[in-house]
């Protein structure tokens, strides 16, 4: 199953995309949506999308919609909106359980998702919805300046 909406408000200067996926096939479709929804942001709207922001972006839906897939019965629903300079990920699952937030170890194999989510996005929060959960990650657009100047020192 595979629904898709595009809503875009550029009175208030945000763009919205939401889609229903179900199956662990449609991961890769909801990694498509991401790229797609991002590079119209960049072409279609004029923002500026980093590279480095268009992979993590990416890397953080697959980990989102892969737990939702994983630990909750049915489709999830996956929003991408963007304002003032940021992209906030937000994927819906029917399962009101809380995920279990692991300490690093490099010695486990496995459930190091949620662990690089919270390491690469700027916001991460998860709140309990009337059905089911709702997780949140934001990220901006643009690379900080700063690591911009640090890569060049260092080479």
């Amino acid at each position: 199953m595979y629904l898709h909406e595009q809503d875009e408000l550029l009175d208030s200067k945000s763009l919205t995309v939401s889609a229903a996926f179900e199956g662990s096939e449609k991961i890769t479709e909801a990694r498509q949506l991401t790229r797609d929804f991002l590079t119209s942001v960049q072409a279609d709207h004029g923002l500026p999308v980093s590279a480095q922001a268009m992979g993590t972006v990416q890397l953080a839906v697959s980990e989102l919609v892969t737990n939702a897939h994983k630990y909750a019965p049915g489709p999830c629903l996956l929003t991408l909106t963007v304002e003032h300079g940021a992209v906030q990920a937000s994927v819906w699952d029917s399962n009101p359980t809380l995920p279990l937030l692991l300490p690093a170890d490099p010695t486990r194999v496995g459930q190091h998702g949620l662990e690089i989510v919270i390491a690469v996005c700027q916001t991460f929060t998860i709140q309990r919805e009337p059905v089911g959960k709702r997780v949140k990650v934001s990220l901006a657009l643009a690379d900080h300046p700063d690591a911009d100047t640090a890569d060049r020192q260092a080479t």
